[in-house]
């Protein structure tokens, strides 16, 4: 199933804030920097659409293992974001870095 058509700005940022302790400081920061890699003007197609797939299912309620499981919920969102940062990770760069670190550290101090 294609998760990008569920990517939504507003869905991602509802997403990561009500889930936050859920997802976990390495999760919440794996999909910020996705997130702001994707603001990037320019970027290939394909790291386009890996983005918005990870990030999709992310905010999407339907996938692998359904995220009201306690514990395991999000395990494959997790798994997911990771494989992203993977395979685009040469675009995230020092101001990606630095912007994901601002906004954690706003929200946890």
């Amino acid at each position: 199933m294609d998760h990008s058509s569920k990517y939504s700005e507003k869905g991602f940022w509802n997403t990561v804030k009500k889930y936050t302790q859920k997802i976990g400081i390495e999760g919440v920061r794996n999909a910020l920097r996705l997130y702001y890699v994707l603001q990037k003007p320019n970027l290939p197609a394909k790291v386009k659409a890996t983005i918005l797939g990870a990030l999709g299912y992310l905010i999407s309620p339907i996938d692998a293992i359904p995220d009201f499981i306690p514990v395991a919920g999000f395990s494959d969102d997790l798994g997911v974001l990771a494989a992203a940062i993977a395979a685009i990770g040469f675009y995230i760069d020092d101001e990606v870095k630095n912007k994901a670190d601002e906004k954690l550290a706003e929200w946890f101090g």
